[in-house]
């Protein structure tokens, strides 16, 4: 039984790679934590089984064709909603401090705002939450409405490293990058990219839209922006460099000189943890580093040429507006399709590209306007596409 002073925690997203490492560190810790609520999206039988493990009070499938069968023997004890409009339920309602936002994509990001406005403390995992609506997030944080704690592995390496000194005194930030499989092949030989290839990272085990982002690196791109909004940062205050290793996972330097960084095996449960228990910390189901190993650290600058996304990360970053939507919209469309085989790998930065210099920018958009906006880039990169 879990003990009285326990924390409640809300999932969105629980059937996710991030979803899982969420529900491993809560499983290693719990007298620490409870969970009050999961959503997923169509993996109901998964949903199912981490239901009946961790007991949850409410349940949220988002897919509202998905097949609830596998849940029809938890019906009696627990609250089951279907349809994506019931994710704000969850993330504003209950007893719940502390609310995970693990899913990708634009999909919970009215969820990811309710649990702001209702206090929570948002522990973010999806990108697009800052990317899309970082002037909201702002907001609602400056009007004293929840709290914000990063667990990208990047995003929560400055956060942490941000503890060494006086936020007046940081010159830049550095996000490190693996490279994804791409960083040493030439962009002449970019062409010819098969989905399986790209699927192939070196370093980390992730869903497969990040994993196809990681080979772009659009996904460098969107933490620049996110760092711009998450850390209140200028773009020339942020720097993206290659590191093969994975094992600094992004660095701070201060006006001093001194570069702080954090290290760490590359296992998400880590940064997970952290955003949980923040800011105690505790011992870790996640990988440790062996100082008995014999390793290195390498860097190298990014190359802008072969992965052209990173520019587009820091125009947006400079643009703000309604420039974050529809980059990260064209993104989740162009993937999609060239994992469908409908476009080439050299093709997704381009379709990006064309859609944000066509949409009508808007400097403080409504939440609506940013929404509808969502919609738009998508129907423009199928038009694309399809032409």
């Amino acid at each position: 039984m879990a003990a009285a002073t326990s924390t409640p925690i809300v999932v969105l997203g629980s059937t996710g790679s991030i979803g899982r490492n969420v529900l491993d560190v809560v499983s290693a810790s719990p007298e620490d934590f409870t969970i009050e609520a999961l959503s997923a999206h169509s993996q109901v039988k998964l949903l199912a089984e981490q239901a009946r493990r961790f007991r949850p009070q409410r349940i949220v499938v988002t897919d509202e064709a998905a097949d609830l069968t596998p849940l029809n023997d938890l019906a009696a004890e627990m609250e089951i909603f279907q349809g994506g409009d019931n994710l704000c339920r969850i993330a504003s309602g209950g007893e719940a401090k502390v609310v995970v936002a693990a899913i990708m994509g634009s999909a919970g990001l009215r969820a990811a705002l309710a649990a702001l406005e209702a206090g929570k403390t948002l522990a973010l995992a999806n990108k697009e939450t800052l990317v899309a609506a970082g002037g909201h997030v702002l907001r609602l944080l400056a009007e004293g409405n929840g709290s914000l704690i990063p667990i990208d592995s990047e995003h929560s390496a400055i956060f942490q490293a941000l503890q060494a000194g006086n936020r007046e005194d940081v010159v830049q930030v550095i996000l490190t990058a693996s490279g994804g499989p791409f960083r040493d092949r030439p962009a002449s030989q970019m062409a010819h990219v098969t989905v399986d290839e790209a699927l192939n990272h070196p370093n980390w085990d992730m869903g497969t839209k990040i994993t196809i982002d990681s080979a772009t690196m659009m996904n460098k791109a969107l933490e620049v922006i996110e760092a711009r909004w998450l850390f209140d940062l200028r773009p020339d205050q942020i720097e993206v460099v290659i590191h093969p290793q994975s094992i600094i996972h992004s660095m701070v330097e201060f006006v001093d000189g001194s570069i702080m960084a954090q290290m760490g095996a590359p296992d998400m449960r880590i940064p997970i943890q952290y955003a949980l228990t923040y800011p105690r910390r505790q011992p870790c189901p996640g990988e440790k580093l062996s100082w008995k190993d014999s390793w290195e650290l390498s860097f190298q600058p990014a190359d802008r040429e072969r992965f052209p996304a990173l520019d587009l990360g820091f125009q947006v970053a400079r643009d703000g507006g309604t420039a974050g939507v529809v980059l990260n919209a064209a993104n989740e469309c162009a993937v999609a399709a060239f994992l469908a085989g409908e476009i080439s790998f050299i093709d997704i930065v381009p379709a990006c590209r064309g859609v944000l210099e066509q949409h009508n920018y808007c400097p403080e958009p409504s939440l609506d306007e940013l929404l509808a906006l969502d919609g738009w880039a998508r129907r423009e990169v199928r038009r694309w596409v399809c032409e």
